[in-house]
């Protein structure tokens, strides 16, 4: 989405003093050690992070590991397009310059980070691993849904837990700002945690004579993170592009003729760039030798993937599975084939180094 004539200058001039430097993040944590190495070696945590981190070590080995979990989502969602949320390795800020933009792909991160860590904690409680939470102490005794009445049991999911834990150790480095992007990533932050609870979802056993339902046992539980991701990724293509109100507490739409943003949207500042080249200012890596579809019309497509410089096809051998069969009971037997395929990647550009855009 672009600017409306005159946004855009509003936009720079509001963001020029906000966007921060490239700092390190909490995000770094899931490349470094033990909880002990992380309270101290990521420079990146402010000093109510650093606390909670020292606090609760277990919970901060949750979060370190859920970083690979909420990453690899992303890169997920991601796969088809120019910018593939892609991280770099021993980069603290684990993105680089490319998330200093206020753009739609900033906003999903931050969501989708903030996601990450309400789904691992919760998780972790659950499975008994954290000392300071376990599961769901709320959910006890009778209760009655469309279906009838059912006990309480199992162990459903503490996402409360998780949720005002992430928003402690999470939104601390934000709240200590009281710029726009600081605000922004607030709001998407919060987005994302409430995606999680969305698909918290009921599930039951059922107990009596041949399997019936005349009592059962209900808990909840969260349901796998990819529909989070799912959910996350319809937002970030519905994402509303924002600036900031007069009194600067708030956002209002850059286009009127849009909705005002709910708790549940993702919001931005800034267009996109194209991600096409590769661009230090703006850390963008390009998509030269990026796989391309040359039968799609999509996202993926060889044109709009290499971005109008064309692609190189290369014929590679694989092995495939081919000429399956069933057998009663119960196995599919295979053969392994060699088979030639064309893999297709976009060209460089004539002038492949790094370019600074003026």
């Amino acid at each position: 989405m672009n600017c409306l004539p005159g946004i855009c200058l509003a936009v720079a001039l509001l963001l020029c003093g906000a966007t921060p430097p490239v700092t390190s993040s909490w995000w770094y944590m899931g490349a470094v050690g033990s909880p002990r190495v992380m309270c101290d070696n990521v420079p990146g945590l402010v000093s109510r992070q650093r606390q909670l981190c020292q606090r609760h070590p277990e919970v901060m080995r949750s979060i370190g590991q859920g970083v690979a979990e909420w990453t690899a989502e992303c890169q997920h969602q991601f796969r088809q397009h120019r910018w593939n949320c892609n991280t770099l390795d021993r980069d603290h800020s684990l993105f680089g310059r490319v998330l200093l933009r206020s753009s739609r792909e900033s906003a999903f991160v931050y969501a989708i980070s903030s996601a990450g860590v309400v789904f691992a904690i919760t998780r972790a409680c659950s499975q008994g691993e954290l000392k300071s939470c376990s599961c769901d102490p709320k959910k006890k005794g009778s209760a009655k849904d469309n279906k009838g009445h059912f006990d309480w049991g199992g162990c459903s999911d503490n996402i409360d837990y998780g949720v005002k834990f992430a928003r402690a150790f999470v939104d601390a480095k934000e709240r200590k700002g009281k710029d726009a992007r600081a605000l922004m990533n607030l709001h998407n932050n919060r987005a994302g945690r409430k995606a999680v609870k969305k698909f918290l979802k009921q599930e039951c056993k059922c107990h009596g004579v041949s399997g019936s339902c005349t009592l059962r046992t209900c808990w909840l539980a969260m349901a796998d993170f990819r529909k989070t991701g799912d959910y996350l990724w319809k937002k970030y293509e519905g994402a509303i592009q924002v600036v900031m109100n007069q009194d600067g507490t708030g956002f209002t739409v850059a286009n009127k003729r849009f909705k005002r943003p709910t708790k549940n949207d993702l919001v931005y500042f800034e267009s996109s760039p194209d991600y096409c080249i590769r661009d230090r200012d703006i850390g963008s890596v390009g998509t030269a030798g990026r796989v391309c579809n040359q039968t799609s019309r999509g996202m993926d497509s060889c044109e709009v993937m290499c971005c109008g410089r064309g692609y190189d096809t290369t014929r590679i051998s694989r092995m495939t599975k081919c000429e399956c069969k069933f057998h009663w009971c119960c196995a599919v037997h295979c053969q392994d084939c060699l088979e030639m395929v064309d893999v297709h990647t976009c060209k460089a550009p004539q002038s492949a180094g790094w370019i600074a855009q003026t």
